[in-house]
């Protein structure tokens, strides 16, 4: 069985609907990590709104970035950023963040952002951009791992460091040695 090119009930096509979806869900969930209150549900919907996005990229056709949200910014920035969170959170800590104290001048400088991005999105030529491109992942792959291997090395030893690092400071004993 194959499915008709539109929704029959919505008059859309399968990409609209998801686009949509993966849209909405990112809103939402980008929009959660700015109104919740813990910290931790904070960063899991961090972690959706990032899925999202990636699911954002499938559609426009850019397999390669898609995967590179799912493995760098899903597997690693996030889990870095929850596990930092728990290590250095204190039960002391106060109720409520620092930034959601300071709604107003939030509320102006969303109202100006979004009035900037609506003027940049009127003002830009969308004449060649329903069309997509086709990455070749093999040369891509190759150009990484083989020209820039050193630089991945590199990073991953640094990466490696600063979570060490973290991690002794997070558990460090309170007036001891320093």
């Amino acid at each position: 069985m194959t499915l008709p090119e539109t929704i029959p009930l919505l008059g859309l096509g399968w990409n609209d609907l998801l686009f949509m979806t993966f849209a909405a869900i990112m809103v939402g969930s980008a929009l959660l990590v700015v109104v919740m209150k813990d910290i931790i549900r904070c960063g899991l919907a961090m972690i959706i709104c990032f899925a999202a996005l990636a699911g954002l990229y499938v559609l426009a056709g850019a397999t390669v970035v898609a995967a590179a949200q799912v493995l760098v910014y899903i597997g690693a920035i996030s889990v870095l950023v929850l596990f930092a969170i728990m290590l250095t959170q204190t039960k002391a800590g106060p109720a409520s963040l620092v930034f959601q104290t300071q709604a107003l001048p939030a509320a102006i400088a969303a109202a100006v952002l979004a009035l900037l991005m609506a003027v940049a999105v009127a003002s830009t030529d969308w004449g060649a951009t329903g069309r997509r491109i086709a990455t070749n992942a093999s040369e891509l792959a190759r150009t990484l791992f083989g020209d820039y291997t050193l630089a991945f090395e590199v990073v991953s030893v640094l990466l490696l460091a600063a979570v060490i690092g973290g991690v002794f400071l997070a558990k460090r004993e309170k007036g001891g040695a320093d």
